[in-house]
């Protein structure tokens, strides 16, 4: 029987608390990694998974890369992260919600939650009747910042996208530039308005239909099939579903010159990482690209600043990847290698 100190992703994580209410249904694993910043904040993700085991490995990835993301935007927030266990029909009542809220009450502060895959503002609206630790609700009278991060995320995103696109492509613009967009949720959809606006030419791919007819009618962009999204010839591919979907077999596959999304946990192996340099492809490391929401969530937690704050935290993302991509072309080192190492320094481990 593997314990969590056995698990591959185990990082000498500060704490990992498997919460169970048999009356509600609830199973869910809370994984604080690092409080060295601050306390550990991260999104509660609600997802069916095959095996326990995979819950508990999500659970790892994703709250190492809050860590890692909190301190690369310069907030002070530590990492943690949350994945609750739903059935195959992905059932989620109020019952539930509640004593997820009190599980998260019960560590008095070390972990802050927000929406994530599978939650949304009403879901947080109603944990938020259980405890005060958190964020991404509605903006309250009087309040400045608030609300679903999605929008967030999308911003940095797109700045960071266009970021890559400048580097590798020598380009200002994203106007008739071909960007495949895996994924078509609120993160990807935001991000599709934004490259459309300036004319760009977009294939996208999502599991839900609905969802992805909604986008193309919006946008214009044209529908692929979700196996084929990734292998697109594209100026871009940006992953902006769920993780671990580049592995050594994905990128002898694709026909880009830049990776820049929304999605956690990319690379399913830091291997991964020199794979893609290897082939020359422009990564731009997914918890430094993505990090608008977390920006967003913080300044409404933490009552820190207003929306310029948020805006002027957002728009900081290109210039912490310039950064990393030319200390990467200085020390040959690939891009997610540099990202790790500059973050482990910010939060005392390196």
């Amino acid at each position: 029987m593997t314990t969590v100190w056995g698990y591959d992703d185990f990082d000498a994580h500060e704490a990992v608390h498997f919460v169970t209410d048999e009356a509600s249904g609830l199973r869910a694993v809370i994984a604080l990694h690092s409080t060295h910043l601050g306390p550990a904040a991260g999104g509660t993700r609600f997802w069916h998974y095959a095996k326990d085991e995979a819950a508990v490995t999500d659970a790892l990835r994703l709250s190492r890369g809050m860590s890692y993301k909190n301190a690369m935007a310069g907030l002070p927030l530590g990492g943690g992260k949350t994945v609750i266990l739903a059935d195959e029909a992905k059932t989620k009542t109020p019952e539930m919600l509640a004593a997820f809220g009190r599980a998260v009450n019960r560590l008095g502060g070390a972990y802050v939650t927000a929406e994530d895959v599978g939650m949304s503002v009403e879901d947080m609206i109603a944990i938020s009747h259980h405890t005060d630790f958190v964020a991404g609700l509605p903006v309250e009278e009087g309040a400045q910042v608030g609300g679903d991060p999605g929008p967030h995320t999308a911003l940095g995103v797109f700045l960071g996208l266009k970021a890559a696109v400048k580097r590798k492509l020598g380009k200002d613009t994203l106007d008739g530039l071909h960007i495949a967009i895996q994924g078509a949720g609120s993160v990807a959809s935001h991000l599709a308005r934004h490259a459309v606006e300036e004319g760009a030419r977009l294939s996208i791919a999502d599991v839900n239909t609905a969802r992805v007819e909604a986008l193309s009618s919006e946008t214009g962009a044209t529908i692929v099939a979700p196996a084929d999204i990734l292998f697109l010839e594209a100026d871009v591919v940006s992953p902006c579903a769920l993780g671990a979907i580049l592995n050594e077999d994905t990128i002898a596959k694709l026909n880009t010159p830049i990776i820049a999304g929304a999605a956690n946990n990319q690379l399913a192996h830091k291997e991964d990482g020199q794979r893609l340099d290897a082939r020359g492809i422009l990564y731009a490391p997914d918890y430094v690209i993505n990090a608008g929401g977390i920006i967003n969530v913080s300044t409404e937690y933490l009552k820190d600043g207003g929306p310029e704050l948020v805006r002027q935290r957002i728009e900081g993302i290109p210039g912490r990847l310039d950064q990393i991509w030319e200390e990467s072309e200085a020390s040959g080192r690939d891009p997610a290698a540099v990202a790790d190492a500059m973050a482990k320094r910010l939060i005392g481990r390196a």
